[in-house]
C-alpha cells in the first residue's frame, strides 16, 4: 500500500475525515450544517475540509453505500474529483431518490473521499486512429452476459 502525505485544514475539529477502518480505501467526509433533502431534489452540502494534495493525486468524492441502499441517496456526480490545485472548501452534491425527505444533522456521515494518483497524457492530433476488432460498437455491443 503507497501512502502520502495529505494536507488538511478543518473549520471544526469534529469535521475531520476519517478511516473508519484499517481495510478502508476512503475516508468519511462528515456534513457542517444542519440541512433536509426532499425527495427528488438535491442539495450541495458544505463539509467544513480543505485538502492540499501532491500534484498527481486527487480526491475522488463517492457514495456511502449505507446512505445509498437504506435511503436512496448518493452522491450526484460520482465520483467528483478534486484536483491537487483546488483550494476551497470540500462540498459534496447530493441527491435523494428517496420518497421521504431525508434529514442531515451536522457530524453526519455523507460521503466518502478517495485519495487516487492518475496519470496526465500528451495529446497527439491525428487524422485518422487504428481499426480494433470491436471497432466504433458500444452501449451494449459486447453482450449482456
Amino acid at each position: 500500500m503507497k501512502k502520502i502525505n495529505l494536507k488538511i485544514k478543518c473549520e471544526h475539529s469534529d469535521l475531520v475525515p476519517t478511516y473508519q477502518s484499517i481495510g478502508s480505501s476512503g475516508m468519511d467526509l462528515r456534513s457542517k450544517i444542519d440541512t433536509v433533502i426532499k425527495p427528488g431534489c438535491i442539495e450541495l452540502v458544505p463539509t467544513g475540509v480543505y485538502i492540499e494534495l501532491p500534484d498527481g493525486y486527487e480526491a475522488q468524492i463517492r457514495p456511502r453505500s449505507g446512505l445509498a441502499l437504506k435511503h436512496k441517496i448518493t452522491v450526484l456526480n460520482t465520483p467528483g474529483t478534486i484536483d491537487s490545485d483546488y483550494r476551497g472548501e470540500i462540498k459534496v452534491i447530493l441527491i435523494n431518490f428517496g420518497d421521504e425527505d431525508f434529514m442531515i444533522k451536522r457530524g453526519d456521515r455523507i460521503a466518502q473521499m478517495v485519495i487516487a494518483e492518475y496519470i496526465k497524457a500528451n495529446v497527439d492530433i491525428v487524422d485518422n486512429i487504428s481499426q480494433s476488432e470491436r471497432g466504433d460498437g458500444g452501449f451494449g455491443s459486447t453482450g449482456v452476459d
